[in-house]
């Protein structure tokens, strides 16, 4: 039986996929005679660049090609014996990587001496993975691409041209490049339709998006993943199959990531990377993937549409697209940026997937000013005096208080669910914890993830210590950001005013620091402070919905 990817590899210019500036270039050659007497194909593995080189040959020895074209018949004996690689006296293909050396360039310069072996023909010499010849051997090659033969076309093919221009550079000037694409998805789809087709298979639409991503690029290896799929079991292959072939991450992990990163679901970042390890995921695929979709997202989110993916995970972007905003996605993905390094060298990689995803839960959700305003009542761009609005929008981030604010109400516990106020004791705290917790969670479910790892460790006249139950520096920060607001919710238990204090991690209070030049940064906060001074309206909304203003 033969493999799909050499059963259906084309056999005319106009069969190459994506290609087209190339087939142009080659087939005019070959229609006007013009044909150089040397070529170089660029381009990643599997795109064609073999490919047309035997079509080339077989364009210029075709028998029955008719004149003024420059496409062969892919049919003659002369075609079929190329096309298949058979042996043939005429075109000659050599592999680089085993034939590397000055004695292998010397005999191919020898043999290429010979003319053809009919009037009329040509001899093609096709070297793949030409960047593996050495500089000797490239030496040796370079009087006869200088003044070659009559007849005598040379092909050389590579996947990293740069290493050529390194050992080889006045090659290069000696030779016509042709840089070959890569094969998008939606192409490599339409071909895998066409080749299923052709074969009566029954392969799920999913099926095609999911092999046409994994061939990254490469229309061979996506009909060699096909080929593998087919082989795996009877029956219609469905997206399952695929992804138990390729062991590739379920819709589904990546749709409990999105509801983690909209809910701000602290707690459920270790559950999920538990579930990819026991699973025996790639990790580092998982966070590529989870990149690609937020993406998606972010292309809902603007009015476009998620392309590339499955009908399943387009399903679960559009439903997550309305609870997060096109610039929160915008940030996601600026930290995931920040920390692509991180994760492709960390030598605990679980540890820095999990860092990334609890930055991803943890991070804040902007808001537009106007939106802002109409919450308090007033209509925007109207501040006292009847000033108009400004050219441009601040964005304004729910952020730690820079100083106290009152905390939201809470639709879910009543006034009536607080105890009577009390003294300020251990015992009686530690016992009101958990509905501390659970009070807080109501009203923010950040500062409710938080303080569920955390216990009251001491109670110090009006100050309350508590302490994290694990060593997360992310929830460290946390607390000490939320410390103002947590004093006033467990104000609403005691009778006396309450401080808060992180054990073991200071009290976030800062020794003033001698003054120093004026930074980047202060410029911006002086900036911001102007802004809040010219406009009542915003310096209201920034203290009454505890936000911080952003430029």
């Amino acid at each position: 039986m033969i493999a799909l990817a050499r059963k259906y590899r084309p056999k005319q210019f106009a069969d190459l996929i994506v290609q087209d500036h190339v087939a142009a270039a080659l087939r005019g050659a070959v229609a006007h005679g013009r044909t150089a007497h040397g070529y170089l194909f660029a381009g990643p593995r599997g795109v064609g660049k073999t490919t047309a080189a035997r079509i080339l040959a077989m364009a210029l020895n075709c028998e029955r090609r008719a004149a003024g074209t420059g496409e062969p018949c892919g049919a003659c004996d002369s075609c079929t014996r190329i096309w298949t690689g058979a042996a043939n006296l005429d075109v000659v293909e050599l592999d680089a990587a085993s034939n590397r050396g000055v004695d292998d360039a010397r005999e191919l310069r020898e043999r290429a001496m010979y003319a053809a072996s009919a009037e009329g023909r040509h001899k093609v010499y096709i070297v793949d993975e030409a960047h593996m010849l050495t500089r000797e051997a490239w030496n040796a090659l370079l009087k006869i691409l200088e003044e070659p033969p009559s007849g005598v076309v040379f092909v050389f093919a590579t996947t990293e041209p740069q290493k050529i221009a390194l050992s080889a550079a006045p090659i290069l000037s000696r030779l016509q490049r042709f840089d070959f694409r890569r094969i998008g998805p939606h192409a490599i789809v339409e071909r895998l339709r066409h080749v299923v087709a052709a074969e009566g298979l029954a392969v799920e639409e999913d099926a095609l998006h999911l092999i046409a991503k994994s061939a990254d690029g490469g229309m061979r290896d996506a009909l060699s993943i096909l080929d593998q799929v087919l082989s795996f079991g009877e029956g219609a292959v469905t997206a399952g199959r695929v992804r138990e072939v390729l062991g590739l991450i379920s819709d589904e992990l990546y749709g409990e990531l999105l509801r983690i990163v909209a809910e701000q679901d602290v707690t459920g970042v270790f559950p999920l990377v538990d579930r990819l390890v026991e699973a025996g995921a790639d990790l580092g695929e998982f966070v590529s993937g989870a990149g690609e979709t937020l993406r998606a997202v972010l292309a809902v989110g603007v009015g476009g549409e998620a392309q590339g993916l499955t009908e399943g995970l387009q399903a679960l972007v559009r439903e997550h697209a309305a609870r997060l905003p096109p610039a929160d996605v915008v940030r996601l993905l600026t930290v995931l940026g920040e920390m692509e390094v991180q994760l492709r060298a960390s030598g605990n990689q679980r540890l820095a997937v999990e860092v990334l995803l609890l930055r991803w839960a943890m991070m804040d959700r902007t808001v537009e000013l106007e939106a802002v305003i109409k919450a308090l009542g007033k209509e925007p761009g109207k501040g006292e005096g009847g000033r108009g609005k400004s050219g441009s929008t601040p964005v304004l981030r729910d952020a730690a208080p820079a100083s106290p604010s009152p905390l939201p109400p809470s639709p879910a516990v009543s006034p009536a669910a607080v105890p009577e106020k009390g003294p300020l004791e251990l015992d009686r705290l530690r016992g009101l914890w958990p509905r501390i917790v659970d009070d807080a969670r109501a009203r923010s479910p950040l500062l409710g993830a938080l303080l569920a790892v955390t216990e009251v460790a001491v109670v110090q006249g009006g100050t309350v210590g508590i302490r994290l139950l694990d060593t997360n520096a992310v929830h460290a920060e946390g607390i000490e950001r939320q410390r103002e607001a947590l004093a006033q919710l467990v104000g609403r238990y005691v009778t006396e005013p309450v401080r808060i204090k992180l054990e073991g991690a200071g009290s976030g209070e800062r020794s003033p620091q001698r003054a120093s030049r004026m930074t980047e940064e202060g410029a911006r906060q002086e900036r911001l402070r102007v802004l809040r001074a010219q406009d009542p309206n915003l310096g209201a909304a920034v203290d009454a919905l505890d936000l911080e203003l952003l430029e």
